[in-house]
């Protein structure tokens, strides 16, 4: 009797079956190539920018306001 109580008030086991996971390396390696490629676009992309910016700015005549009414003694050729 006891048994039987027992068992009635123990909690019911379900069991699902579940396909097992499969590791898929081809979409790993493609996966990673992507992301590297994305990042050497992006860090070209950023570098050439900045290298133009700085050509930009050394190429730009740098005048102070002292150099407005100082004596001027370079020739031109």
């Amino acid at each position: 009797m006891i048994r039987s109580l027992l068992f009635a008030l123990a909690p019911a086991v379900t069991w699902i079956k579940v396909e097992r996971p499969v590791f898929d390396l081809t979409g790993v390696v493609l996966g990673s190539f992507r992301l590297a490629g994305i990042l050497l676009v992006l860090a070209v992309g950023l570098g050439l920018l900045l290298g133009a910016a700085l050509v930009r700015s050394r190429r730009r005549a740098r005048t102070t306001p002292l150099e407005a009414v100082s004596l001027q003694l370079h020739t031109r050729a």
